[in-house]
């Protein structure tokens, strides 16, 4: 187990060192706050786009749903007939230049896991860079667009938003409640009383917390032909290689077993890269791994390889809620 790994499950099962990082965490806290405060007051330099702006990040270290909300949020979108572009950071990207655009013809190596999945996805102009508000202005000089999804950027200060999304993964919850490094959190747990929704990944029903937000497993893809297989395609009690290099690898393996089959998981760093012969697990059994790994081993993936393609299911509160903001933020839109 790596140090980080090892330093994760301290932060959500505890663990008596990590008050020896309580003076590293109060400086944390400071450095954070004062930087919300400077945005609150104007100090920070924020660029304002001229069309409507809705971040979707976390206020945890690692994965709790991301992706798939924004996937969920584009569709909707379009549904109403609106035009959605997407930035990102491009966590891991070596493009040319920033900020570059992101095709789905791209590799993950030049634009990333997540943001070549949503491209691939949804086909709706991608751009990725670490300065968030210079992919904005990049992307409305290239697209006429009525709204943008900044795929995570809660702390991105510099790019002003009209919503706040956080999600919270329900299982994990936040851990420890302390902040980095003696904690999961990115900001203090105050900062929730200010966004504008937060979703719970996993949560039955809405409640205090938050909406309540699922993900249900869809079907199968196999990589190397796009093949579209159903959940029954493989019987219960069928034993399979799980791969998973995402923010919390047990959440995938759990769906598997919800699914009746007998996964054998092998976790990975997120936004890890493969290789076949890291992938060439024994014994011979049929491998099942994430959508976000499957954009990194298309080209050299074996036959019968698949990935579970998942659907974000957030309450009908929150539909409910999300339309009422659209229509506050485009009120003359069709």
């Amino acid at each position: 187990m790596s140090f980080a790994d090892r330093l994760q499950r301290a932060w959500y099962e505890g663990h008596p060192a990590l008050a020896l990082l309580a003076p590293l965490e109060m400086l944390y806290r400071r450095v954070v706050t004062a930087k919300r405060k400077r945005f609150i007051s104007g100090v920070i330099d924020c660029y304002r786009a001229p069309v409507p702006v809705v971040v979707v990040g976390n206020i945890t270290v690692g994965g709790t749903g991301k992706t798939p909300l924004i996937l969920w949020l584009i569709e909707h979108c379009q549904r109403r007939g609106l035009k959605v572009g997407v930035v990102s950071r491009g966590y891991g990207a070596r493009p040319p230049e920033y900020p570059w655009r992101v095709e789905p013809g791209h590799s993950a190596a030049e634009v990333g896991d997540e943001p070549l999945l949503i491209a691939q996805r949804t086909n709706v102009p991608v751009m990725i860079d670490p300065d968030r508000s210079r992919a904005v202005r990049k992307l409305l000089e290239l697209e006429l667009l009525d709204l943008i999804l900044s795929d995570d950027g809660l702390q991105h200060y510099r790019l002003g938003r009209d919503l706040e999304l956080v999600l919270i993964d329900a299982a994990r919850g936040l851990g420890n409640q302390r902040c980095l490094p003696a904690g999961p959190l990115r900001e203090p747990l105050e900062r929730l009383e200010s966004v504008d929704a937060v979703l719970i990944n996993g949560a039955q029903v809405d409640g205090p917390s938050g909406f309540a937000f699922a993900l249900q497993p869809a079907k199968l893809i196999e990589l190397s032909t796009g093949q579209a297989w159903p959940l029954d395609h493989f019987p219960a009690g069928q034993r399979m290689h799980a791969v998973a290099g995402i923010g919390n690898p047990q959440r995938f393996f759990t769906t598997l077993e919800a699914l009746h089959w007998r996964p054998i998981p092998h976790a990975f760093a997120d936004h890890a890269r493969y290789s076949l012969e890291q992938l060439s697990f024994s014994p011979e059994l049929p491998l099942v791994m994430t959508e976000k790994d499957a954009v990194k081993c298309r080209a050299f993936a074996l036959p019968g390889w698949c990935y579970l393609q998942v659907q974000a299911e957030p309450s009908a509160a929150f539909v409910t809620w999300f339309d009422s903001q659209l229509d506050r933020l485009l009120p003359v839109h069709p």
